[in-house]
């Protein structure tokens, strides 16, 4: 691999250097990437290339379909970035929290809930032999326990730096709207919600609404998705911390113009960019599980259904939270809200 792939990704690990330097821990200075083969011997047991030259590879001759639509996804979030970014913190440890990592593989996946966080976390395990072979195997409770996957923010900075300029990064997406409505009907809507509902719903109660019941302010189990949505726009839940990650902004958890990721995946076409990112990743015969029949369809009338009731005040106020995402992952403002 040629030093002019190393050279794309410096200014994103500097950055993270600097950040990292002024927490009092200081990098070491950042050398040419892909220099050397034993990265691939490193992974592949001497076997095949990285997921990251393997992408490269792609890029330099004739491209797939496919590849070039990823090749134009990363061009429309790179000029995203360029023309809606200006000033942007450095960037911190614990910014680098969803950043899992695969060392066996050369892979970063920055995860987003409700955007098949749970099955892309199955697929790790699978592929790093922590779980079974068959990720549908693993249970969701076990996916997500603490320490099973490694963090970048785990790490020292001159091994954050070096992850970053060779390993594959990526992460998957979705239309922000549809991924609130699925965040609100799973945590605060169905009956498996109830740590959420104590946790959050209460507090929702307690802040917006008039004269709540007992048993509203003692379990939250019944909030309104409009007294949800104004909990967002509510300035004292920003004061009060980030957002939580299910409801969280997807470039405020995987900082895409900080972090440079080379695939970009969608939800709305999730069986496609993961068997792709699965090829990169030597694995193309790996499954990644689908969701049921017709999933995505409802889960589009969920979210119409549910704004449908929200006023063109509070849409457009939503709007403004969400706006980055809508901008740097390329979405149209759905069909169903009323912004004008």
């Amino acid at each position: 691999m040629t030093r002019r792939c190393g050279r794309r990704r410096a200014l994103a690990a500097a950055c993270l250097g600097a950040a990292l330097l002024l927490l009092g821990a200081a990098p070491r200075a950042l050398r040419p990437v892909f220099e050397s083969s034993a990265v691939g011997t490193s992974w592949f047991g001497g076997k095949g290339r990285s997921p990251l030259q393997t992408l490269y590879d792609l890029d330099q001759g004739p491209r797939s379909a496919l590849a070039e639509v990823h090749r134009q996804r990363r061009e429309l979030l790179r000029r995203a970035c360029s023309r809606h970014t200006r000033r942007q913190h450095l960037l911190r440890p614990e910014d680098l929290r969803h950043v899992l990592v695969d060392d066996a593989r050369g892979l970063l996946y920055c995860y987003v809930p409700k955007v098949a966080c749970t099955n892309w976390k199955r697929v790790l395990l699978a592929l790093s032999g922590r779980g079974p072979s068959d990720p549908r195997a693993i249970p969701a409770p076990e996916a997500h326990a603490p320490g099973l996957l490694p963090s970048l923010a785990d790490f020292s900075p001159a091994e954050v730096n070096r992850r970053l300029r060779a390993y594959l990064a990526f992460l998957f997406v979705r239309e922000p709207f549809e991924r609130l409505a699925s965040a609100y009907r799973n945590k605060l809507q169905r009956p498996w919600g109830a740590a959420f509902q104590r946790r959050f719903g209460t507090d929702i109660v307690r802040r917006l609404r008039p004269r709540p019941s007992p048993d509203a302010l003692a379990r939250g189990h019944d909030v309104r998705f409009s007294e949800f949505l104004a909990y967002l726009l509510d300035p004292r839940t920003r004061r009060d911390g980030p957002l939580n990650e299910h409801w969280e902004r997807a470039h405020a958890l995987c900082h895409p113009c900080r972090l440079r990721y080379d695939v970009v995946g969608k939800f709305e076409t999730l069986a496609e960019d993961a068997a792709f990112v699965l090829g990169l990743a030597g694995a193309p015969g790996l499954r990644f599980p689908e969701p049921p029949p017709g999933a995505r369809a409802a889960a589009h009338d969920r979210a119409e259904r549910l704004f449908r009731d929200i006023s063109p005040f509070y849409q457009r106020r939503l709007f403004g939270l969400y706006r980055m995402d809508f901008l740097l992952f390329n979405y149209s403002v759905p069909s169903y809200l009323r912004l004008r």
